[in-house]
């Protein structure tokens, strides 16, 4: 049976217990139309109580593509230049939590901290190329 899309996901780094969720938000246009489509993966850390959660999210603008779906899959996100991810796959979410600490988030500070995605993604979408190794390996 698959698992409900809501249902947050369990992460382990370094020992450290995380749960995850991702969501998909927009703004209707009058037309029906969709606009300022926003993707927001939050980590919780565990047990809770042990630190603030980080949100990291992705919000569309010129040159960055952030579908709620149909032709591309709920959850990816990308830069035309080249960078993307499937924020539904565990890799990336691992590749975007290191990126986030690289560059100074601490899971153990007890605020929630919000950052923008996008200065993470060239970092861990060249991780997740090189967790992939090469091609046909």
């Amino acid at each position: 049976m698959p698992r409900h899309p809501k249902k947050p996901r369990r992460l382990v780094v370094d020992g450290r217990a995380y749960l995850w969720t991702l969501r998909h938000s927009h703004r209707v246009l009058d037309s029906g139309s969709s606009a300022d489509c926003r993707e927001t993966l939050t980590l919780y850390p565990q047990p809770a109580g042990t630190g603030g959660l980080l949100r990291i999210v992705f919000t569309e603008g010129l040159g960055r593509y952030v579908p709620g779906g149909f032709p591309m899959g709920s959850g990816d996100v990308g830069d035309v230049r080249g960078g993307s991810l499937n924020l539904r796959e565990p890799g990336a979410v691992r590749a975007l939590l290191d990126a986030a600490s690289a560059r100074g988030w601490q899971p153990g500070e007890r605020r929630a901290v919000e950052v923008d995605g996008w200065p993470l993604l060239e970092a861990a979408a060249a991780a997740r190329a090189r967790d992939a190794g090469p091609a046909g390996s």
